[in-house]
């Protein structure tokens, strides 16, 4: 049993795609999994730390400004694809998948466009509220088509092989309870924020959180905040900090770059602030925490405000439009949620009432189907 796995750029690609091969390999140990991404992104490391091979292609997605650079970067994306058509088809000839499974990402283009002329079933998983271009393009090669939301069904073609699922997410946000967190991360009894901008780090967020952090310093630390600052933020979020003459030597105070071990540090936090991605927003209810969301304003069709949405409007986060974010406004939104367990309480069991836990299994008991044996 051979299945490809394509999806990258970003962890919220990558993240179900592990999550689905690792459920599939539950089911089946001796499955052997292959997972195409681009090189030079996030996927090429995690992936095999995870212990999955990888083939990378060497593409890149497509520009939608009006612009004289994104004609030329267009041009360049256009060449690329083209060019990567025979190295996808050697990967399937020499690999020979049962099934080719894609969550998102331009580099699902030309393998699964690939994988579907050769007749190879395609599966598609889509975890947004509103489908990505490369999913609506690639609706016509797929097989079956699973989404994270009931949403999103409206918003592809009429008549697409569509199955509502849930999103895949990493058993151990099930699993791994507080106390346990806090003891292995070396975190006290005082409430603990967890702040993520995404794995590439949001500018706007990174600002506020140091304006908290810097509160939290003058009010005497009443709280401790793990925040992680993204691949391209870390280093400005440290001078940010000195310049405010921060004290990050005060284990209250914990700045990454990015955050390997989420699930623990979910586990341990008592509320959240992040991005508003999909995958994001199925960890939170599974883990049972309570969120302060900051939709980003850069995606399609504003997708990760309607996303946060979903989460204030069922009691289990708060939503700061980015427009409207400073770090004052952020901190009295966290300390009105921190300093009372009974809000703390409710936000969590609100949370805890939208997760979909065996996300996973839904879209094994999909894909199986497809598999041999």
């Amino acid at each position: 049993m051979r299945i490809l796995l394509a999806g990258g750029g970003t962890a919220g690609h990558i993240q179900p795609a592990l999550a689905i091969a690792a459920c599939i390999r539950q089911h089946h140990p001796q499955a052997e999994f292959l997972f195409v991404g681009v090189k030079g992104k996030m996927e090429a490391s995690i992936v095999p730390k995870a212990g999955y091979d990888i083939r990378l292609l060497d593409v890149q997605g497509f520009e939608h400004k009006r612009t004289l650079h994104a004609l030329r970067h267009n041009i360049k994306a256009l060449f690329q694809a083209g060019r990567s058509g025979s190295t996808c088809r050697r990967i399937l000839k020499e690999f020979r998948p049962d099934v080719a499974i894609g969550t998102g990402g331009y580099v699902c283009g030309p393998i699964l466009r690939a994988a579907g002329k050769a007749g190879i079933p395609v599966i598609l998983h889509e975890s947004n509220a509103f489908p990505g271009v490369t999913v609506k393009m690639l609706v016509r090669y797929a097989t079956l088509i699973l989404v994270g939301d009931e949403s999103a069904v409206k918003r592809l073609p009429a008549g697409a092989p569509v199955q509502v699922t849930g999103n895949p997410i990493r058993p151990q946000f099930l699993t791994l309870d507080k106390n346990g967190a806090r003891q292995q991360l070396e975190l006290d009894s005082r409430p603990v924020i967890l702040s993520v901008g995404g794995s590439l780090g949001a500018r706007a967020i990174n600002n506020a959180m140091a304006e908290v952090i810097c509160r939290n310093q003058q009010e005497g630390f009443p709280v401790q905040i793990i925040h992680s600052a993204g691949h391209g933020g870390y280093e400005n979020m440290c001078r940010l900090l000195e310049e405010k003459g921060v004290r990050t030597d005060d284990p209250a105070v914990r700045v990454r770059g990015y955050i390997d071990d989420m699930p623990r540090c979910m586990a341990a936090a008592d509320v959240v602030v992040s991005r508003c991605g999909a995958m994001t927003l199925s960890e939170l209810p599974a883990a049972g925490k309570p969120a302060v969301l900051i939709p980003s304003p850069y995606v399609a069709e504003n997708h990760q405000y309607y996303n946060a949405m979903a989460l204030v409007d069922k009691g289990a986060a708060v939503c700061i439009e980015e427009k409207d974010l400073t770090g004052e406004k952020l901190w009295e939104t966290l300390w009105n949620i921190v300093s009372s367990p009974e809000k703390m309480r409710q936000m969590a069991a609100s949370a805890k009432a939208a997760s979909v836990p065996d996300a996973a299994e839904r879209i094994y008991d999909a894909v199986r189907p497809y598999l041999p044996g």
